[in-house]
């Protein structure tokens, strides 16, 4: 058994490599640029993961992990075409370095090159892993769409904004475990529970990123707070805030909205603790986190094998705040 930080340098060893041809070097150069940036490679880690939990990692199982980094790697390129961001990560988007139209090419032939790794897994598993992540990746475009869709609508409910979580964010980490567990050739039930666990994570984690955007530490999560209020999104916070707040309270949050005023982030915030938005998203994401852990604990393998995903859960859900 590996832990989680050694599958994280195992994999990004394996994946430095050239994923594109030389020729045509406008079309592939914006793809090596993009992925030479890094990252966590959470989502290949995980599938390596849900393979080792039943299992020795299977080779196959590096193929899909590359599928599954490449996929997110183009939903990044294009997410950054959608949301017009000149940075990510402090470096220059595709788009805005290379162009809109180069960065849909390149977003696209990513996408393909994925698939082309999915290819070389061996028959026996090959139908439920490509089963999986079509149906994984048209969920992921439609969580999209939902995000781009709740920027218009007056209003927008907890659960649909979850169910737009879920799909823009959750199943592809949930996909990622199951289809490692595939090819570590456990069984039906174990299959459903490891997607369960990954699916409540990647809520949890949400909630998590909502809250540490209004209330965490600057220094300690290294960016400004309030982003998310600056830019009227509908996260977990607001919508709860709308939800419970006094009339008086939310005609001044509305006003907010629409005004900017340069103490905006303070007066929302205050509305904010006042409604105690700050306790119940804490509580929210510890229910979605322990749903996620006892769907981890009814996985029917030793218990020791679980303590690289108890690893992982405890990386993505910090417990301080």
């Amino acid at each position: 058994m590996h832990t989680f930080k050694e599958l994280v340098a195992d994999f990004a060893e394996r994946f430095a490599i050239k994923h594109f041809p030389e020729a045509p070097a406008s079309l592939y150069e914006p793809g090596d640029y993009f992925l030479s940036w890094g990252g966590k490679r959470i989502r290949p880690v995980m599938c390596l993961m849900g393979n080792e939990l039943f299992a020795d990692i299977h080779p196959d199982t590096y193929k899909v992990a590359t599928a599954v980094e490449l996929f997110h790697n183009f939903t990044l390129i294009h997410d950054d075409i959608m949301d017009e961001a000149p940075l990510r990560r402090g470096m220059e988007t595709v788009h805005t370095k290379y162009g809109v139209n180069t960065a849909l090419l390149t977003g696209d032939v990513m996408l393909i090159r994925s698939y082309e790794y999915l290819n070389q897994v061996a028959p026996q598993y090959l139908q439920r892993i490509l089963t999986l992540f079509n149906r994984t990746a048209k969920e992921v475009c439609e969580g999209q769409q939902l995000d781009i869709d709740f920027e218009k609508k007056e209003n927008v409910t907890l659960d649909e904004y979850i169910e737009m979580i879920s799909l823009k964010t959750s199943v592809l980490l949930a996909a990622s475990l199951e289809m490692g567990a595939i090819i570590g050739g456990t069984s039906d039930g174990n299959c459903r529970h490891i997607y369960s666990f990954g699916k409540n994570l990647g809520i949890a984690f949400q909630v998590q990123d909502d809250y540490l955007d209004a209330f965490g530490d600057p220094e300690k999560f290294g960016k400004e707070t309030g982003g998310d209020i600056r830019q009227n999104k509908k996260t977990f916070l607001l919508l709860h805030a709308l939800e419970v707040a006094a009339p008086e309270q939310k005609a001044e949050l509305m006003k907010l909205m629409q005004q900017n005023p340069p103490d905006k982030v303070e007066r929302i915030l205050a509305i904010f603790r006042s409604c105690q938005v700050d306790v119940w998203a804490r509580d929210l994401k510890e229910k979605y986190l322990q749903t996620a852990l006892q769907h981890l604990e009814d996985i029917a393998v030793m218990n020791v094998r679980k303590a690289p995903l108890r690893e992982l859960a405890e990386f993505l859900i910090q417990r301080d705040y």
